[in-house]
């Protein structure tokens, strides 16, 4: 098969009458293709400089015409210019064109006009798509990769016709950014508009309407700090995310939800970002303690040989990444094969079922502390993928999927009511309503649980005052 490329400006009569005697080949002869490359007269000289730099060709003029070599495998084969094209015609096909001088102008007119107003039609079709942009900081992680084709699905993002991604990376790896964009656009998933790539802040958060920030990777990271290391880890991220608050409450959208997830600071991160916003409302912000939960419930689970799913309402308090307590005043349990049994919708309080006051209090608080360290080691990786679950059924609650029962534990700017520091920012269960989180209000709050989130509260105080905040009592 021959297959033609012909390229030339759009106002250029030669390339006009040149398209015409290709069109004439392509209606006689079964085995001649041509595919047409219309270039705007200013854009030209660039679009030849660098298809011929990146060709090894020498060509000045308008039109180009090469031919691909579809059958070989080979490299294009460059034809020339317009009488380069009508001699290979005449050679291999006897056909030429006799096409006259006021035609050639009058085709050469109208392709300008064509390819001005297809111009106008794609601009105004662009303008019509409103794309749901998502930041996803930390984007090479393995976190990432679970997160991405989750992220682009209606399943998570309902009533979206489109959604443009941003992978952010501030380690300066673009080469491999590079390559998960085209992983990603590969995908070909319906909602994906665009994807961009950022390894620095100048376009950070622009537009966002959805901003995801994992665990920051420094090129130093190591498995044991010693506490002077721990200090220079801490004024690090503290230097980052006061200026991730910044840029975020001048360039997001008012209405951006921003979720904090990871294993490393979590509450104290999302503690920063809040108090460099002054505009964006504080309850865009939130950490998520889902993963907690979910190892929670698999412990149970696995202690009353049950399904994880048939554990619920487990609730997260405290220090998401350091001193937090698993409560399940609320926690309910289904399918379980016990003296009392009842249909599928037949649930029994998780603390009826465990009466074991004393492994609740200090065997099972440690097994969650302790389960996915334990992941960590035996898969010599982190848990992306249930930390990527948790982020999304997160992110499924906001946007209004999920039951009005539903309980979740999230960070969030400390409620008056708890009598704590001010700025603190601590694990809280909650339950969405009309795509907004309101703090349960009907939980028992005993002198314990009260001392647990002191001690919390304290730890993500001394956290603060390691680099310099402010903490005031409310």
């Amino acid at each position: 098969m021959a297959k033609f490329v012909l390229a030339g400006k759009t106002d250029c009569p030669h390339y006009a009458k040149a398209e015409l005697l290709a069109d004439s080949l392509q209606r006689c002869l079964p085995n001649f293709r041509i595919h047409k490359i219309s270039v705007l007269p200013h854009a030209w000289k660039e679009w030849l400089e660098d298809t011929c730099t990146r060709n090894g060709w020498k060509h000045e003029q308008s039109p180009l015409v090469w031919r691909e070599l579809v059958d070989q495998g080979g490299k294009a084969m460059l034809l020339g210019g317009f009488s380069d094209f009508l001699e290979h015609c005449q050679d291999y096909y006897s056909v030429t064109s006799d096409m006259p001088t006021d035609i050639m102008l009058t085709v050469a007119s109208e392709n300008l006009e064509t390819k001005m107003n297809s111009i106008v039609e794609e601009q105004h079709r662009v303008s019509l798509i409103k794309p749901l942009h998502i930041w996803l900081s930390s984007a090479l992680s393995p976190t990432g990769h679970f997160l991405i084709p989750n992220l682009l699905s209606a399943e998570v993002f309902p009533n979206t016709s489109a959604i443009s991604l941003h992978l952010l990376n501030l380690e300066g790896k673009e080469e491999q950014l590079q390559w998960l964009r085209m992983e990603t656009e590969n995908l070909a998933l319906p909602l994906l508009y665009q994807v961009t790539i950022h390894t620095d802040l100048e376009q950070a958060f622009k537009e966002a309407d959805v901003i995801l920030l994992q665990d920051e990777c420094w090129s130093d990271d190591s498995d044991t700090e010693d506490e002077e290391e721990t200090k220079k880890k801490v004024k690090r991220i503290s230097d980052r995310y006061r200026e991730y608050g910044q840029l975020i409450d001048t360039r997001a959208n008012r209405e951006v939800k921003v979720i904090v997830s990871g294993d490393s600071f979590v509450n104290l991160r999302c503690s920063l970002l809040l108090d460099n916003v002054n505009v964006i409302d504080s309850n865009q912000f939130v950490t998520v303690a889902t993963q907690l939960e979910n190892e929670a419930r698999a412990i149970i689970a696995r202690k009353l040989k049950v399904r994880p799913s048939d554990v619920t309402h487990v609730i997260v308090w405290g220090n998401i990444s350091g001193s937090f307590y698993i409560d399940l005043q609320r926690a309910k349990v289904f399918n379980y094969d016990g003296p009392i049994k009842g249909p599928a919708y037949f649930s029994q309080p998780a603390k009826n079922i465990l009466q074991e006051r004393k492994w609740l209090e200090t065997d099972f608080q440690e097994l969650v502390r302790c389960q996915r360290a334990a992941v960590a080691s035996k898969t010599c990786r982190a848990a992306p993928m249930s930390l990527a679950n948790g982020i999304l059924e997160v992110l499924k609650a906001w946007n209004g999927i999920c039951g009005p029962d539903e309980i979740f534990s999230l960070g969030v700017l400390c409620p008056g009511d708890y009598n704590l520091p001010h700025g603190i920012v601590l694990s809280v269960p909650v339950i969405f309503t009309d795509r907004k989180w309101s703090v349960l209000s009907d939980v028992t709050r005993e002198d314990s649980l009260k001392k647990r989130l002191e001690i919390a509260a304290s730890e993500l105080r001394q956290e603060k005052e390691l680099i310099g905040c402010d903490i005031k009592k409310s």
